[in-house]
């Protein structure tokens, strides 16, 4: 399969990897195209993971092509992963938007919703080209970069939740992701977006971590930085999560993240005991900075202000989502939701459920 990577971190860095070792054509493409310099200067990426040490070959037959211009990077993909922030969505969006053919699926794992804003922006650059955007609720690895050209994955997603926009071209969507990834289907974007584990996991350990984060040169907030406490409140944010999922008539499972915790649970989307990987590691003891780091940029300022802004929409209440945001703000000097993923920023907020559906299902219609 003839597969275009977007994006210099990671997720980016371990996708492009991935695939090129499964034996997929690769295209990568970033918008800092001279990053690529250390990549190319060595001729390969480095990838470490529980199958030992091995190197995927940069800019030689065979190998990973990166590509300076976007339009020549997507031409002819099947499917094109993008597993950048949140973010940095609209700007791709508009990048892209141009560029995109009938039958491409973009893959944004995960997505905040981001699917919409991809799709609108299609219909804003009067491209009428049948893709589908599809979203899930995590990266497909725990991986962190070391340098220039090498990437370490402690974990591989195993179960990948994942739903399409429009909800119309799941099945086809869904066949294409099933031949890279562990993809399950769900109900439509709107459901994928609400299995992001981002924004449940991340907004109480940066938040209730913010003292040793801003005393400690480096802090790991899934070690040590996991307690009793911080875990339960992340437990009544999941519980908010799958009550608003459950009020939207989206079916189990809803993935808790208690799973992620656990060895004897239901597999979550790492696999059992994916905690303990994670950990074991050590790759995620770093300086996080609350104003700056995509912990509170995206899983805060995105991903917890759609979730409450969701929950609103749908009347159903979301306190914990509401009081962590509000502490959020208190500490960044940002209002709330301004990441701009809410309902309303997205332009969906008048929209009755039946409405919504109509959307979700069908797309932008012109």
């Amino acid at each position: 399969m003839k597969i275009t990577v977007i994006g210099g971190g990671h997720g980016s860095y371990a996708a492009a990897a991935d695939m090129s070792g499964k034996g997929h054509e690769v295209i990568w493409w970033r918008r800092d195209h001279g990053a690529f310099a250390p990549l190319l200067d060595a001729g390969e990426i480095r990838v470490d993971d529980h199958r030992g040490h091995r190197a995927q070959p940069i800019g030689t037959e065979g190998g990973i092509t990166v590509e300076a211009d976007l339009g020549r990077a997507v031409a002819g993909a099947e499917t094109i992963i993008v597993p950048i922030p949140a973010f940095s969505h609209p700007d791709l969006a508009e990048r892209i938007a141009p560029h995109l053919t009938d039958g491409q699926v973009v893959y944004l794992p995960p997505g905040s919703f981001g699917s919409v804003i991809f799709a609108r922006a299609m219909a804003d650059a009067g491209n009428s080209a049948k893709a589908a955007f599809a979203e899930t609720g995590t990266l497909p690895y725990l991986a962190r970069k070391h340098g220039g050209n090498r990437v370490v994955v402690s974990g591989y997603a195993t179960r990948l939740p994942t739903g399409v926009f429009p909800a119309h071209d799941s099945e086809r969507a869904l066949a294409v992701l099933t031949k890279i990834y562990p993809v399950e289907p769900v109900e439509d974007a709107l459901s994928g977006a609400l299995m992001n584990a981002g924004p449940v996991i991340h907004p109480p350990l940066i938040l209730m971590n913010a003292g040793p984060l801003e005393h400690f040169a480096a802090w790991d907030i899934h070690n040590e930085g996991t307690q009793d406490a911080i875990r339960r409140v992340t437990s009544a944010l999941d519980a908010e999560r799958i009550a608003l999922r459950t009020a939207l008539g989206y079916a189990a499972p809803h993935f808790p993240l208690a799973d992620h915790y656990t060895a004897d649970g239901d597999e979550w989307m790492y696999g059992n005991a994916a905690h303990d990987k994670l950990t074991d590691s050590g790759d995620w003891r770093e300086h996080i900075d609350l104003h700056t780091h995509r912990y509170m940029t995206e899983d805060v300022e995105i991903g917890l202000a759609l979730l409450t802004s969701v929950g609103h929409w749908a009347g159903v209440p979301t306190p914990v989502a509401s009081g962590l945001l509000a502490i959020a703000g208190a500490i960044t000097g940002r209002s709330p939701g301004s990441g701009g993923r809410t309902l309303a920023a997205l332009g969906l907020d008048g929209l009755d459920r039946d409405g919504m559906k109509q959307v979700l299902r069908e797309g932008f219609l012109s």
